[in-house]
């Protein structure tokens, strides 16, 4: 039998919390210097100068942040089958350096396909902590995973 998560590793209501990503300045103004070059993610004086108050990271630099504590966590050790995608992304709070990340996963619904009955089809609501438990990023969305047997 495969060591690998299935759907069957994932049951109704499960809450787990997962990650420990530590953000730095340095990554926050290179991830905006790539993908979202707004002044208030690049320098700490346009941040200061800002609603936002001082330098943050991109919600979307958040999502990458997501998405890698993701992997690391479950998706790499899975027998992943892709995703639907997300319903829905909050930026909720800034995330400023030094803030450290996880995870909070909740699993929301469950079914296996009736197209697909190998595949089984998972609905996650997750949400981005920082350590002091404010919730920075709240987002709904689907995994899909292999079905032992299937």
């Amino acid at each position: 039998m495969s060591d690998l998560l299935h759907y069957e590793d994932f049951p109704d209501g499960e809450v787990v919390t997962y990650g420990a990503y530590e953000v730095t300045a340095e990554e926050i103004k290179a991830f905006a210097a790539e993908y979202d070059p707004q002044p208030f993610h690049l320098d700490e004086e346009a941040g200061r100068a800002s609603v936002l108050g001082a330098l943050c990271a991109s919600g979307w630099h958040v999502c990458a942040i997501f998405n890698r504590l993701n992997v690391d966590a479950y998706l790499a050790r899975s027998a992943g089958m892709g995703s639907f995608g997300v319903e829905e992304v909050k930026w909720l709070r800034p995330v400023f350096p030094g803030e450290t990340l996880s995870t909070r996963r909740i699993t929301l619904e469950r079914r296996v396909s009736a197209r697909r009955p190998e595949m089984g089809i998972i609905k996650f609501h997750w949400q981005i902590v920082n350590q002091a438990g404010e919730i920075k990023l709240d987002t709904r969305g689907y995994n899909l995973f292999k079905v032992r047997g299937g």
